[in-house]
């Protein structure tokens, strides 16, 4: 298990790597290189959307990667998602600037994107089911929850690169190189992740199964529609907090109130680290007291959050714009340390990869893909303070914790030892 979630991690840590530094690129530079025609406002809006597309694309390829797990195995997937992602990441790093091709550069930008995403849908669902269907019951979520240590691993390899790059080049530097190197280094990240990932074995459960669903979507959408848009719904708040406050920040307190780059990729990236830390411990939680009540918890704690933390943002000060984001992204770590336990537990073993990956990537879609564009918009219209973007995220936290109610609870029930019998 040890070897098992190690891989996992760093596969997750790798895939997430390449969707965020393409995240952060969006925050920073891609809007006056890309859409130099539009104002600053436009041009960040313009870069967010293409941000928005691998969100688009990811239940496509959770559709797609889903269909090969349910039908040929997790393992498979984990190599194909890895190599499709990396591939289209480096690409990036190589586009033209709308100054040397004009339209053809965003456009190419877009087409990129959308390629992360489709390998990014697929990833999740490879590499949280390779671990969740070795991991012995008691313990699942705890084991399941290291692919979810990834993202934060990712983030922080991203978001780390660029800050050093930041600190040492100018910005003219930055600007017209510099941004790329992140992207090229997805490439030897890439080889590494399918190098450790070369070992693993293939789910016991999956081997198992002596009668595979022909169509696993089709098999979803009958029996299990109900159930994949209430996990959508419910994971909407994650992803919208997340990207809140890992994206949209970054540009907000960079454009809006003069923070330097730096210091708030350092905000960011200290509150990530913290975030990442404890996802083990929150899932130790979730193997006592059940999914469900730290999903609910976690929700409670985004609604309660958000005013507060737009009102620490628009602050300017380092330590307060910490403060801020860590406790939403404390709030965030509560419900989804769990998730890669609770999802694949909702959904019997014939199209759990299929169901557990279009719902959760669903969710993306709800609360990642317009989050950064809406916040951008109503922050433009508002004061200093962005309380409009701290009411959009709590109204999404509540409709988030609805959908959470409506869900069973799933943590495996221990099965009391047997008393000898005496005579």
């Amino acid at each position: 298990m040890s070897r098992l979630a190690a891989a996992s991690l760093a596969g997750t840590a790798i895939e997430f790597y390449d969707f965020f530094v393409y995240g952060t690129a969006a925050a920073l530079v891609l809007g006056p290189l890309f859409f130099p025609t539009f104002s600053p406002v436009a041009g960040t809006l313009a870069a967010f959307a293409t941000f928005g597309v691998g969100f688009v694309a990811r239940p496509l390829g959770s559709v797609l990667f889903g269909h090969l797990g349910d039908r040929r195995g997790r393992r498979p997937v984990l190599v194909l998602s890895l190599l499709l992602t990396g591939a289209s990441t480096v690409a990036v790093g190589c586009v033209p600037s709308y100054g040397a091709i004009g339209v053809a550069a965003p456009v190419l930008l877009l087409v990129l994107r959308f390629l992360q995403g489709l390998g990014l849908g697929g990833e999740w669902g490879g590499a949280v089911l390779l671990t969740a269907e070795h991991a012995p019951p008691a313990r699942r979520a705890l084991w399941s929850s290291f692919p979810q240590v990834g993202p934060a691993v990712g983030f922080v390899l991203a978001n780390g690169v660029v800050l050093a790059l930041s600190a040492a080049l100018s910005e003219a530097q930055f600007a017209h190189w510099g941004w790329r190197v992140p992207f090229w280094a997805a490439g030897a990240l890439a080889l590494a992740g399918l190098w450790l990932r070369s070992s693993l074995t293939e789910s016991p459960r999956f081997l198992e199964l002596d009668d595979l669903a022909r169509v696993p979507l089709a098999e979803v959408v009958r029996h299990h529609g109900r159930l994949v848009l209430l996990t959508a719904g419910a994971l909407a708040a994650g992803y919208a907090v997340f990207y809140a406050v890992t994206t949209w920040s970054l540009s907000y307190a960079t454009e809006r109130l003069g923070v330097s780059r730096t210091v708030m990729l350092t905000c960011v990236m200290a509150a990530v680290v913290v975030k990442g830390a404890l996802t083990p411990l929150m899932a130790l939680l979730g193997d006592r007291f059940g999914r469900r009540p730290m999903c609910l918890a976690g929700c409670a704690g985004c609604a309660l959050w958000m005013l507060p933390m737009v009102a620490l943002l628009a602050t300017g000060e380092p330590l307060l714009m910490f403060l801020g984001i860590l406790g939403a992204l404390l709030a965030f770590i509560t419900m989804f340390a769990v998730i890669a336990a609770y999802l694949p537990e909702l959904y019997e073993a014939r199209v759990r990869c299929t169901g557990a990956t279009v719902g959760y990537n669903l969710g993306g879609v709800l609360g990642g893909a317009l989050t950064p564009i809406v916040a951008t918009t109503l922050a433009a219209q508002g004061g200093r303070v962005p309380w409009g973007v701290g009411l959009y995220l709590t109204g999404i936290s509540l409709l988030s914790l609805g959908c959470f109610a409506l869900l069973p609870e799933t943590r495996p029930v221990p099965v009391p030892a047997v008393e000898p019998v005496t005579g």
